[in-house]
């Protein structure tokens, strides 16, 4: 059964079709070379030809297909062919146009190799099956005994009757075996001349990169945000949830609490939604504009709760925009960390853009038992030193002189 299956199975059969779309591409060239051989073979036209004019004609066809090939959509179409139909990993393509001669060279000689192999397999594909089939009929057929054909191969005589069966069954078995043969030539070239030049590989690692880069970034802009809200919030309800359990419970701090999480939510939401829109599709989020800057400053340190103070120096209008988003993320990282491990101390934020720099420090008193460590902690001063070093910065953070300090320091 394997041979059969190599001859007439779903594989063979795919790749044989595979050779009949080459061999028509191929007709264009071919007829082109018949214009250009047949006049000086003086063989009539491209179509009654003698046989040195068919045989010319795809000789001249060939280089005609191969300068095509070397057009920037040769590759993609070549490739999209050979792997619905070779049966050859996807993987072992190169995606889009050919880049460098050498890819555009191996391009060329794959055109022309596979409408070469096509041409030839085709056109035994259309002369060879109904020529078998009369040779098989010449047993039953009187009539085809008695005709040219019958003579020319002395199948009518008495003796050699019976033996159109076979020689004809031959021809057939005989044709699956090229195109089978042809065909897995075809797939064993395909990865050398279609697969992917050390170009090809390098511009397959860029966007590699640039993919990781983009799942950073949206993984920093998901953690600052939701997990800056959600410290935000845990802190402000459990301060407001201490003071109803006590004597005498102070209803104005429960109410300036309770709008901070009011404000801190509502800011997140919308936050949440741009950061989404990057995740659904980069030029959603950029029509619903960019991410918060640093005019919504004073809103991220309201909603922090009371015990911030937010202290200004200088003016931040003339802060670029890609420097202001980082600016308020940097920000709100360092309230996230600090609600986290400050114990409810108070926490100073001062921003100066007096000078070519724009400084950032945040300053919180050390608690009295250090911060225990999360296992999986520590992302968020990660993410402020990565944003400062995008831009250009330094970010440093730790305990001096008794207060946990985080300085950063970006050019404008």
């Amino acid at each position: 059964m394997r041979p059969v299956a190599a001859l007439f199975g779903q594989r063979a059969r795919l790749r044989w079709l595979h050779l009949i779309l080459g061999g028509a591409l191929f007709m264009p060239f071919w007829m082109v070379g018949s214009l250009v051989v047949a006049p000086l073979l003086d063989g009539g036209d491209i179509f009654t030809g003698s046989l040195g004019v068919q045989l010319g004609a795809y000789a001249a066809g060939l280089p005609l297909a191969a300068v095509t090939a070397l057009f920037p959509l040769a590759r993609p179409m070549s490739v999209a062919a050979a792997r619905a139909l070779c049966g050859v990993p996807a993987d072992r393509f190169a995606d889009g146009p050919a880049r460098g001669r050498a890819a555009k060279a191996r391009t060329a000689g794959w055109f022309s190799l596979h409408l070469g192999c096509g041409a030839l397999v085709s056109g035994a594909t259309l002369a060879l099956p109904p020529f078998a089939v009369s040779v098989m009929a010449l047993p039953f057929s009187p009539a085809l005994r008695e005709s040219e054909l019958g003579r020319l191969w002395g199948l009518d005589r008495p003796g050699w009757i019976w033996a159109g069966l076979p020689a004809g069954l031959l021809m057939l078995l005989t044709l699956a075996a090229v195109a089978a043969a042809a065909g897995a030539l075809l797939a064993r070239q395909a990865p050398r001349l279609l697969g992917p030049s050390p170009a090809d590989r390098l511009a397959a690692a860029e966007r590699r990169a640039a993919e990781a880069e983009s799942r950073n970034r949206l993984a920093r802009e998901l953690h600052d945000s939701v997990g800056h809200a959600l410290s935000a919030v845990t802190l402000q309800a459990g301060a407001a949830r201490r003071v109803l359990d006590g004597d005498g419970a102070d209803l104005e701090f429960v109410r300036e609490a309770l709008t901070a999480i009011e404000e801190t939510t509502r800011r997140t939401v919308g936050e949440l939604d741009w950061v989404l829109g990057l995740l659904r599709d980069e030029g959603q989020a950029a029509a619903a504009g960019p991410g918060p800057g640093l005019d919504a400053l004073e809103a991220l340190v309201r909603g922090a709760g009371p015990r911030v103070a937010l202290t200004v120096a200088g003016d931040l209008d003339p802060v670029s925009e890609a420097l202001s988003r980082e600016a308020y993320r940097i920000v709100q990282e360092g309230l996230t960390n600090a609600a986290r491990h400050a114990g409810g101390e108070p926490v100073a934020v001062r921003l100066d853009a007096r000078t070519e720099e724009l400084e950032i420090t945040m300053e919180n008193p050390l608690p009295e038992r250090p911060p225990v460590a999360r296992p999986h902690g520590g992302r968020g001063l990660r993410g402020v030193g990565e944003r400062a070093r995008l831009l250009g910065g330094t970010a440093e953070a730790g305990p001096v002189d008794g207060v946990w300090r985080l300085a950063v320091r970006i050019p404008r």
